[in-house]
């Protein structure tokens, strides 16, 4: 797929799909959307210690890169895996890290580390976080392991049908502990729905700027 990035409202970029007119993040603010959808309401959802974490979609590596600040910042160990089709080409993930370089350098030699890290090998990034960068398709993909939170960060259902499906919850719902949460950026009645046809329980609650509500599930 052709990306182009492109800056969105807190001045964090994003990337922008012409073939599928989609954004990988909100408009309103890439940095801020992550932070309010997969850090506030997923990550911090559950203050545990040893965090297992499971991405669907790892796109261009924001949330995994919050998600490391954050485990920093906290000195909690999180162990986070990443499913991602389609691995960005290294030029654009060049031209993302040298914007972080050049606006956000706090998180550049993070962004730095998660990007160039190999894939399908679990890499110690820093002393609190540990990454697994997985190519594959969810849909024919079968982990292994359980996990405590899952960040649903998908295309949207107009534009990936095929991964908002109860099929798709019921495996994902397969993966999780008891307790354990799935946060996502949809408020879509139908992805509500087929969460709750997978056997999860979830609530609407307020959405990042920009946007009314979001969905967090959770396994009883």
């Amino acid at each position: 797929m052709t990306t182009i990035v492109t800056v969105t409202g807190d001045g964090s970029p994003t990337l922008y799909v012409p073939e599928l007119n989609e954004h990988y993040h909100s408009m309103h603010g890439a940095i801020q959307e992550s932070a309010h959808v997969f850090i506030k309401n997923g990550l911090n959802r559950r203050i545990i210690n040893n965090v297992r974490l499971f991405e669907v979609g790892f796109g261009s590596g924001l949330n995994a890169l919050l998600s490391c600040n954050e485990a920093e910042n906290q000195k909690r160990s999180v162990y986070y895996h990443s499913i991602e089709k389609f691995p960005l080409q290294k030029r654009v993930c060049d031209e993302l890290q040298e914007y972080f370089k050049n606006n956000f350098p706090q998180l550049s030699e993070l962004y730095l580390k998660i990007n160039r890290c190999e894939w399908d090998k679990e890499i110690q990034i820093t002393n609190f976080f540990t990454l697994k960068k997985i190519k594959a398709d969810l849909i024919s993909y079968y982990p292994a392991g359980i996990y405590d939170i899952i960040f649903f960060d998908a295309f949207g259902p107009q534009v990936q049908p095929a991964m908002w499906t109860t099929e798709v919850f019921s495996k994902i719902a397969g993966m999780m502990d008891s307790s354990a949460v799935l946060a996502t950026y949809s408020a879509k009645g139908q992805v509500r729905r087929n969460l709750i046809s997978a056997g999860l329980l979830t609530e609407r609650i307020a959405g990042p700027p920009g946007k009314r509500e979001m969905l967090v599930a959770t396994k009883p």
